[in-house]
């Protein structure tokens, strides 16, 4: 490589930095810089590299590559040879690496790489590897370039750490809100008759139907958020009435009529949040027809979310038992809230209710009230399969329990939407909020789990306690990594999810199956 080439090639690393400083995509910062050697033949690349970075326990993850198949894909373990031991303060450096290859009868792959570290303050993270052939041995210039290359490298890695870092900052003081305002409705909850599992089947159903009408993701998260203030203004209604027993008196149900008043006026503030808890706080009880209460507002004069919600909540009321009347039959009630479209009910969201019904049903059962019953058989209608899962549910995984199979397909839809998030590249944020959406349901399934064990008398209920704290440790562990490096954890959560559940379900879930015939 003469000196104009390498003045060119510099040049074309420089503007490297300045051309990407707005991406966080590494496969395409890997893709620039193979456009800019791939023209410079004196070196002689070959069109495959990886940007591999470390988790704080010393293992590397691919995280970005070009040419090669991708780390949830590949059989390539870049923990193994000489990454084992790799000293990144040595500088750039050509070395032959043998790779274990696959997971069955394992192999080595020899490999010849040129090993470009990176470094934030001094601490090496990781390097960018690119495949070079068996004979190549670099000339001074080409680790001079390549130097000058990982020093690019290094600072929109930085970069692109800082970015992800602050989303998942934004995201952190949402859910600050979030949480405060969840809990607000709990509190509510805790005055009441009803349990704090209405609240989440009650919230998970109005997803089900958002979910089903087509809402904008945006509008189906606040729902989420906002969904568990329905009742939010009942803090405010004397127990006398609040915690009568038997049918309320015309005088005590007109001050049961106040709280949707009271929660509009609980939740003052602009934001899109706040706005979208009071529209559910004070509309819920509206009707389409215009005969509901506070203010008698009819069709789309009510808003969507609190049309929603108030298919959800009246669903939930009819199917659960309460000291004051027995549950109806989810077919019973059903029918009921289908006979009320255009009247009660906006028809749009009835029709939404009956297409996610199967899903409905689902949640009824994952967030049930009562304790697990081993030998019930659940006839739940089919879910539609879902294509090219990356931790497909298996029948051989089942344990012979129906409730807690679909406890652990639900656990697996969770892990898939994460893997769906992190392939299609949409950001460390919704790791995040996957992850605590994982960990909120894992913590419901364990303890659903647990309590099942201890009516039962189960021997394992110490074991699997200790395992089920262990892996809520982990998860807590990942989240606190997002944050060191954003890039690396959802790549290390994703391979430890999948492969603790299916080893818990193998080994120690596969022994509940005691229970059933006991």
């Amino acid at each position: 490589m003469n000196t104009e080439e390498l003045q060119a090639i510099r040049k074309r690393v420089f503007e490297l930095t300045v051309t990407s400083t707005t991406t966080s995509d590494l496969d395409v910062l890997l893709e620039r810089v193979f456009a800019i050697l791939c023209d410079y033949h004196a070196l002689p690349l070959e069109p495959r590299g990886a940007v591999v970075l470390l988790n704080p326990r010393g293992r590397y993850f691919q995280v970005a590559q070009f040419g090669i198949e991708p780390a949830w894909k590949s059989q390539l373990r870049w923990d193994s040879g000489v990454f084992a031991c790799a000293d990144i303060t040595r500088g750039c450096r050509v070395e032959t690496v043998s790779f274990l290859h696959g997971k069955g009868e394992q192999h080595n792959l020899q490999q010849h790489l040129f090993f470009l570290p990176l470094c934030i303050d001094d601490q090496g993270i990781g390097y960018a590897v690119l495949f070079v052939p068996l004979d190549y041995q670099p000339s001074p210039t080409h680790l001079e370039l390549m130097n000058d290359l990982a020093y690019a490298l290094s600072g929109l890695v930085h970069r692109a750490l800082t970015n992800e870092t602050l989303r998942i900052r934004e995201l952190e003081l949402e859910e600050a809100r979030a949480d405060a305002i969840r809990n607000l409705g709990v509190a509510s909850e805790y005055r009441d008759n009803e349990t704090g599992w209405h609240i989440m089947r009650m919230t998970n159903y109005a997803q089900a139907i958002a979910k089903a009408m087509g809402l904008p993701t945006d509008q189906r998260e606040l729902l989420y958020v906002a969904a568990p203030m329905h009742d939010v203004g009942k803090i405010g209604i004397a127990d006398a009435v609040l915690l009568k027993p038997g049918k309320l008196t015309a005088d005590e149900f007109e001050i049961m009529k106040t709280h949707t008043n009271i929660g509009v006026s609980i939740l003052t503030g602009n934001d899109a949040l706040i706005a979208a808890a009071r529209d559910i706080a004070g509309s819920h009880h509206e009707r389409w027809d215009g005969m509901g209460y506070p203010q008698g507002l009819a069709g789309e004069q009510i808003p969507i979310l609190a049309r929603i919600c108030s298919v959800a909540d009246v669903f939930d009321a009819l199917t659960s038992t309460r000291p004051y009347k027995e549950a109806w039959t989810v077919e019973d009630a059903t029918a009921w809230v289908i006979a009320e479209s255009g009247k009660y009910f906006d028809p749009e969201i009835v029709a939404a209710f009956s297409k996610a019904m199967p899903e409905i049903l689902r949640i009824r059962e994952l967030y049930r009230d009562d304790i697990i019953d081993p030998k019930q058989i659940l006839t739940l209608p089919p879910l539609e399969p879902r294509e090219d899962a990356w931790a497909p549910w298996d029948e051989n995984l089942s344990v012979g329990i129906d409730v807690i199979d679909e406890h652990h397909r639900y656990l697996f839809d969770l892990i898939n939407d994460l893997y769906d998030v992190v392939i299609n590249k949409l950001g460390a944020r919704e790791v995040a909020r996957l992850i605590k959406a994982l960990d909120a349901y894992a913590k419901v399934h364990f303890r659903a789990e647990e309590q099942m064990m201890t009516h039962y008398g189960y021997d394992g209920l110490k074991r699997q306690q200790q395992q089920h704290h262990a892996f809520e440790e982990k998860i807590r562990e990942f989240y606190e990594e997002l944050h060191a490096n954003p890039l690396v954890a959802q790549f290390d959560v994703l391979s430890y999810l999948r492969d603790w559940l299916v080893k818990h379900i193998l080994v120690e879930d596969a022994q509940l199956r005691s229970l059933v015939s006991a």
